[in-house]
């Protein structure tokens, strides 16, 4: 029996800009902070760069036409800051110009645009000053997302300021192994409060200039804890994970301010509340139309007996845990596949989340894909891991989680950051050598499940 899902339920792909966009040096563009990282020896798997991806930005009518092939209705992608603003401050008219045209390709076919604001993509030159470290970053993200959605608010409705937080600032500005690259604990947590004071300021301006059904969001990453012993120690393991990994970003967004603990769990470090202002969580609660649920996998917890233990877990200042090693099967990339993760995270968000629905944002698995001689490319593991997470979504929506929309990870095999090209995601084969397009099982199945709005029982 098929587990038939809502019929307004949003259905669609996902794509970031500097992981398909390339042409890193055309129509003005200016340097990232992805760019400066890439340049790094051995800071990306194999050398990589940015350069040229998957040259979306000279092949994107060929990604819609993909789109369109496959049926699908919504488009998420995001917006490159250093195109629009190569200096983060100066617009760049050509930069804007492309997006008009992704924009309207994609609506002349049908397909629905969801903007998101910034994946990682920062200018370099706004990190020479300081980047999310530096407050003035707060009006600077503020004054390019008004440039953007005063350019495509008349054809675009959905707008989501941030894409992962968590991310940028703890991977990137703590652990090092994202762009910037820098190892500061205490950095982190800034970036991450400044992270959080640019989502809110952006979103009241966006909602005062407002728009024809203007919707606007922010979407953050979870990974729920597991622990394989129920007791105080273990929970307690699981709650310093939660506080960092799923409730920095989410609580402050939802009013609530920062987690219970967390002052404590990080003042050691002396950053975070000092950087904290008057109004500044007022500000980070400026209310969303939706949140967006990025999930790959679930983390494995346990309780250090000594809490001065170096701990393997990359969150700022965290101390008493550790985590393990995922549990098979395992994706490519080293990640566990636990669909049953998402439905207690969905069913869990929901509570917390109240009357806000939920649209999972970004979900898929990276293989070691092929193209066959009779060109074809059978991802069986990922139509499988594609079946059982959908069917997780479907699980949580019958347990009363209010989510609206599931957009898979990712439309096309793509330069996967520090793993540069050696981790494909896609629905799509890219052939980097020559750019062609293959699509891969996995895409037709997921285009039946689309076209279904349905997908079958396990």
């Amino acid at each position: 029996m098929e587990h038939v899902f809502p019929s307004d339920f949003l259905w669609g792909a996902a794509t970031a800009a500097y992981q398909i966009e390339g042409a890193v040096a055309e129509d003005g563009r200016g340097s990232s902070i992805w760019d400066t990282f890439a340049a790094v020896p051995g800071a990306i798997v194999g050398g990589a760069t940015g350069e040229p991806a998957c040259d979306h930005f000279r092949r994107y009518r060929e990604d819609v036409a993909l789109l369109d092939e496959l049926g699908l209705p919504a488009y998420r992608f995001s917006t490159a800051w250093p195109r629009v603003m190569p200096d983060g401050r100066t617009v760049e008219p050509r930069g804007l110009a492309f997006y008009d045209k992704l924009v309207d390709d994609l609506l002349d076919r049908g397909i629905r645009p969801l903007v998101t604001l910034y994946h990682w993509d920062l200018p370099q030159a706004l990190q020479d000053r300081g980047g999310w470290c530096d407050r003035d970053i707060v009006r600077r993200f503020t004054d390019y997302a008004c440039v953007v959605h005063d350019r495509l608010s008349d054809r675009v409705a959905e707008w989501t300021t941030l894409n992962e937080p968590f991310c940028s600032a703890f991977l990137g500005y703590g652990v090092g192994v994202h762009a910037p690259g820098l190892r500061d604990d205490g950095a982190a947590l800034v970036a991450a409060h400044h992270h959080l004071l640019a989502h809110g300021t952006a979103t009241r301006v966006l909602r005062e200039r407002g728009g024809p059904g203007h919707r606007l969001s922010i979407v953050l990453n979870f990974s729920p804890a597991l622990a394989d012993v129920d007791d105080d120690a273990h929970r307690d393991a699981a709650r310093r994970f939660d506080v960092l990994q799923n409730l920095f970003f989410l609580d402050p967004v939802l009013g609530r301010g920062y987690p219970d603990g967390l002052l404590a769990d990080v003042a050691h470090l002396g950053a975070l509340e000092p950087a904290i202002r008057d109004g500044d969580l007022a500000t980070a609660a400026t209310p969303v139309d939706w949140i967006g649920v990025n999930y790959y996998a679930p983390t494995r917890v346990v309780p250090l007996a000594d809490p001065a233990t170096p701990s393997n877990c990359p969150l700022p200042g965290l101390r008493g845990m550790d985590v393990l090693p995922p549990r098979g099967p395992l994706t490519s990339i080293g990640w566990e596949q636990h669909p049953e993760s998402l439905t207690d995270l969905l069913v869990w968000l929901g509570n917390r989340c109240g009357d806000i629905p939920l649209v999972v944002a970004e979900n898929g698995a990276a293989f070691a894909d092929v193209v066959d001689p009779d060109g074809r490319v059978r991802d069986v593991r990922r139509v499988r891991y594609l079946a059982s997470h959908l069917r997780a979504v479907h699980a949580a929506i019958g347990r009363g989680a209010d989510v609206r929309g599931y957009l898979a990870w990712s439309l096309l095999d793509n330069f996967e950051w520090s793993f540069g090209y050696t981790q494909r995601f896609g629905l799509v084969h890219v052939d980097f050598a020559t750019q062609r397009r293959t699509v891969k099982d996995s895409g037709r199945f997921y285009a039946q499940v689309v076209a279904d709005n349905a997908v079958p029982a396990g």
